[in-house]
């Protein structure tokens, strides 16, 4: 049960010492009675064989029929009568106290939800289909979602408290996991969870989303196969990581990948693939392993490709280093909402590097090193779309320059408030593109005239 008896035995303290005391506002169910019963008799006398279970479906199984089997001794001393499907959300509630992630369990199994944000312990919203929805679900307390919390980070070795108070983790799926509490989160601690895909997403799926078109996405596996270096740009909950795992799909499996990731969550299909992770430092302060750290031993592992999960700050510096050292095709993602802030944000993150350098001589390295930049944009009615393909063409004076090679324009909204417009190319045909010939890679002749696609 790994710790599990351990866990319920501090709940059921804090009930005790008025932490979850609900009572004080409304008067406790004969539901409530027989579930806070049965957990009591689950902590005190929990069958080995359940508590030893590696498997944990087998193990949810084995706890369903104690719950059920405690439930139907306790039912009638507390004169407690259920309906099967009052038994049946007994069960569930049981089960994700004990082994799942509390009354978020349910979000988090949802297949059609992809993001999940718990605003202290009666405030939880979750992404639907690119919209924000306030749940009725709710914790008990603040105590009740720092236990949910402890039980994320600790099984990877992260810790939180007021030494910490912020943590980036994952899920035992790969759903990616931050989490900030008091006195920094003033509403209470505080859960924002990227849920992990089962089945990643294909380019095909962009295409029927209206991501991008056919046409955009024969040039982006064309760039790829030929080793461009890449920056997909957006903002928050725009698509990067789904993007830049589709790039990936593209990379041949002969080639020897190494990805870093402050907190892994790249999907990648090739058999020949390293990841690595940072590491935040301990308790002591020490042992501390930085995207920085990881991506100059990269460097020495023979890489065919790098990719970066993202950068934020001076890591910048060694991924552009990288580009212009012979590591082509190179892939990372940035915070930007569009190509030219992109390369703002770029010259930014490599002063945070401590190195002092001159402003031109940042833009030869990042004009130098990267062939294009992907802007993903989720637009305001929740639709994400690949806005900008955008060629970085060299320096002009000291300015890059940047040429779109194919963008998204905007028309209008129709009577529902979706935006309207379409995904066109631009006419022009990018510099790199003799690059496509040289390898063999023929594109469509027309690929770069305007046939663009409406939505």
């Amino acid at each position: 049960m790994g710790g599990l008896l351990s866990r319920l035995s501090e709940e059921k303290k804090g009930e005790k010492s008025g932490a979850f005391d609900s009572t004080a506002t409304r008067e406790i169910t004969g539901f409530e009675r027989l579930k806070d019963k049965v957990q009591t008799k689950l902590i005190d006398d929990m069958p080995p064989a359940i508590m030893s279970e590696a498997n944990l479906d087998k193990k949810r199984s084995m706890l369903r029929d104690q719950i059920l089997k405690v439930a139907s001794e306790e039912s009638p001393k507390l004169n407690v009568t259920l309906s099967p499907r009052d038994l049946d959300s007994l069960c569930q509630i049981l089960l994700d106290d004990m082994i799942g992630y509390g009354p978020i369990q349910k979000l988090l199994d949802e297949e059609d939800i992809s993001e999940v944000m718990v605003n202290g312990p009666f405030q939880i919203y979750f992404e639907k289909k690119g919209k924000l929805i306030l749940s009725d679900i709710k914790f008990k307390d603040n105590d009740h979602v720092m236990r949910i919390i402890e039980r994320i980070v600790a099984p990877i070795g992260r810790r939180i408290d007021e030494s910490v108070p912020y943590v980036d983790a994952r899920l035992t799926d790969g759903s990616r996991v931050n989490a900030i509490i008091p006195p920094l989160a003033l509403n209470g601690p505080t859960i924002t969870i990227r849920k992990f895909k089962k089945e990643a997403i294909q380019i095909a799926d962009l295409i029927r989303f209206g991501t991008l078109t056919q046409e955009m996405a024969t040039f982006i596996e064309a760039c790829v196969k030929v080793r461009l270096n890449i920056v997909v740009s957006g903002g928050t909950g725009s698509g990067k990581t789904t993007t830049l795992n589709i790039l990936s799909s593209f990379i041949p499996e002969d080639e020897r990948i190494i990805t870093c990731e402050d907190v892994a969550e790249l999907q990648l299909r090739q058999p020949h693939v390293v990841r690595l992770e940072s590491r935040p430092a301990n308790i002591e302060g020490k042992g501390a392993v930085t995207m920085r750290d990881l991506i100059k031993n990269t460097l020495r592992m023979r890489p065919e490709r790098v990719i970066v999960g993202e950068c934020r700050g001076g890591e910048a510096l060694d991924m552009l280093q990288a580009m212009n050292t012979g590591h082509d095709g190179s892939l990372t993602t940035g915070h930007a909402n569009t190509p030219r802030d992109m390369l703002a944000r770029l010259e930014t993150m490599v002063l945070m590097s401590g190195m002092d350098l001159p402003v031109r001589a940042i833009r030869e390295q990042v004009s130098a090193a990267i062939q294009m930049i992907i802007q993903q944009s989720r637009l305001k009615d929740g639709s994400r779309k690949i806005t900008y393909l955008t060629e970085v063409q060299g320096m002009e004076g000291d300015k890059i320059v940047l040429q779109d090679i194919f963008r998204f324009e905007q028309t209008g909204l129709d009577a529902k408030g979706k935006i309207l417009g379409r995904l066109k190319a631009t006419g022009i045909r990018p510099k790199f593109a003799s690059k496509f010939e040289e390898s063999g890679l023929h594109l469509p002749a027309n690929i770069f005239t305007d046939s663009g696609k409406g939505w």
